[in-house]
């Protein structure tokens, strides 16, 4: 088996492990960001095998410039995300948010008394 057979390359942007919708980038950022074990990733993704993990690691390894580019582009569309969800929240979340003002002012109103 060769190292690529372990992997789903659906897009430039989308590299996936083979029989699963997990990413290079979730096992990766685990790895690197968050210094889990391949064990500890493998725990934590029932749906990959410990093999798997270790597969990625090592594709990292094997093409380490490419795949930190692919993961610094992964982070940057992740932070564009998620200041456009803060720029233009969905309707739901305004909501939320609207409760969560409403039940804090009637708890310091009732605290207050």
């Amino acid at each position: 088996m060769q190292l690529e057979d372990y992997f789903s390359f659906l897009a430039p942007n989308d590299i996936r492990l083979v029989g699963s919708r997990i990413g290079i980038e979730t096992i990766l950022y685990e790895y690197i960001y968050r210094a889990r074990t391949p064990e500890e990733i493998a725990q934590n993704y029932p749906s990959i095998t410990l093999e798997q993990v270790y597969a990625t690691i090592l594709y990292y390894l094997h093409n380490k410039e490419t795949v930190s580019k692919y993961i610094a582009d992964w982070l940057e569309y992740c932070l564009k995300s998620e200041r456009e969800q803060d720029e233009n929240p969905h309707p739901f979340v305004i909501r939320l948010r609207k409760l969560k003002a409403e039940r804090g002012a009637a708890t310091q109103i009732l605290n207050e008394h």
